[in-house]
């Protein structure tokens, strides 16, 4: 967005994500859990067991969104209909244009005329469509509050607690249903498939090193006491260190966007830090790309890069090498829900930083949270090994003939699924 649209409707959004809604979206977002375990349990009775997890994350990721944005069910865990169709279109065409370095879809007349744009376009009016008429409902039944008094409403008691909600009643905040339809679609975009990237990797890296999952389900045993079914808190989650760990150890090495561009507003001059270049230059509208993917595993900045390691958050890190770095402190993330941008001195960006750094960040690390936890109080994991080539499954998953795969867009994928076979886990005695 230009700066100007930006900073209105940051300004705005922003308050939505308070305190207060964030512990009543950690039980919606158990809630929109349930449909994902039942039908976990009938693949269990019905298919042996054999699961492709990246479609499943992905389903619970898009109802998370619709219920805790929108206030809209997508039930895409349990059916299929043409508006959840018409959203992984829009995601993959997304996808598609962040990797297309021509515009062809700027082109006067295309999007009449090629076959893919036309379909994107009805996609994106079902998209609207529906939007529009959740925004005129919302509307419908508003109730203009100040901020403050928005931000006291006890949620348990509300029947719409969803985001949306809240900006439309907004007292102040009047804006018109096309920005606050962009505003909800970017949402869905942005905040659907990065978590669902995120928690794919998650169990691929877990299933990988059996004494990670080991550590996470004797955690999450003993936050739960042996409860298979209870619902996660915002205390269990404060309480689940290491499952944290976990999710930021793969933030680290599967960022979601592995790339961040970022405009300069004015000129500027680079620090050195380890590279060759003295003063380098930037100059005001240079467009910038960072790749947070190589940073993450940049050897000078994380020992062992490449190796899946959650307790490197614990340890302290400095390289005199890097001029200017002032290294990882696991002191400065204290009492947050992860190892910010700060902790790492801005070597470390799972959601970018700055005055643009991802809002939705707290939001993210509930819902990972939540979701792995409960998936893996119920579960256990193994590779389906029928899926396999003669590729080890333990290393190089960047390979394109690896049997998971990697392919990078907007976010990082797998090329062919995370195929698994899963079997229930036995009841445990409260530890």
């Amino acid at each position: 967005a230009d700066p100007v649209t930006w900073k209105i409707r940051r300004k705005q959004i922003v308050p939505g994500f308070h305190s207060k809604w964030l512990n009543h979206m950690v039980g919606l977002f158990g809630y929109c859990n349930g449909p994902l375990l039942d039908s976990l349990e009938n693949i269990v009775d019905t298919k042996g067991g054999v699961v492709e997890m990246e479609e499943k994350f992905c389903s619970v990721a898009l109802d998370i969104i619709g219920k805790s944005v929108f206030n809209y069910d997508f039930g895409s865990v349990t059916n299929e209909s043409p508006v959840i169709k018409a959203v992984y279109s829009a995601l993959l065409e997304a996808e598609h244009r962040s990797m297309t370095p021509a515009p062809y879809w700027d082109i006067p007349l295309a999007n009449q005329v090629v076959p893919r744009l036309r379909k994107f376009n009805a996609d994106i009016g079902l998209l609207n469509n529906v939007l529009n008429d959740l925004i005129t409902q919302a509307k419908t039944s508003r109730t203009a509050e100040d901020i403050e008094d928005l931000e006291k409403r006890d949620y348990s008691k509300i029947k719409d607690p969803s985001l949306l909600r809240f900006l439309v009643d907004m007292k102040g905040a009047d804006i018109d249903d096309k920005q606050l339809r962009d505003d909800l679609m970017t949402m869905l975009i942005a905040g659907h498939e990065t978590t669902a990237a995120v928690l794919t990797w998650a169990l691929f890296e877990l299933t990988k090193h059996p004494d990670c999952m080991a550590k996470v389900m004797e955690e999450i045993d003993r936050v739960f006491e042996g409860d298979m079914d209870r619902i996660p808190t915002m205390e269990d989650v404060k309480s689940m260190y290491y499952v944290r760990l976990v999710i930021a150890e793969t933030l680290r090495m599967y960022p979601e966007p592995p790339l961040l561009i970022r405009r300069c507003r004015e000129d500027n001059i680079l620090p050195q830090g380890s590279g060759s270049v003295e003063d380098a230059t930037v100059i005001r509208g240079m467009d910038m790309f960072i790749s947070l993917y190589n940073i993450h595993r940049d050897a000078k900045f994380w020992p062992e890069p490449n190796t899946f390691d959650p307790m490197r958050f614990t340890r302290k890190f400095v390289n005199p090498e890097v001029k200017g770095w002032a290294g990882f402190d696991p002191r400065k993330w204290e009492g947050r829900l992860y190892p910010n941008e700060v902790s790492a001195d801005y070597a470390y960006l799972p959601f970018g930083g700055g005055a643009r750094k991802c809002i939705g960040d707290e939001f993210a690390m509930l819902e990972a949270t939540v979701t792995l936890s409960m998936v893996l109080r119920r579960f256990k994991f193994q590779f389906d090994e029928s899926r396999f080539t003669d590729v080890d499954i333990m290393e190089h998953p960047q390979d394109l003939n690896h049997p998971v795969g990697m392919r990078t867009g907007a976010t990082i994928h797998t090329r062919q699924g995370l195929h698994m076979i899963m079997k229930r886990r036995e009841p445990v005695t409260k530890v």
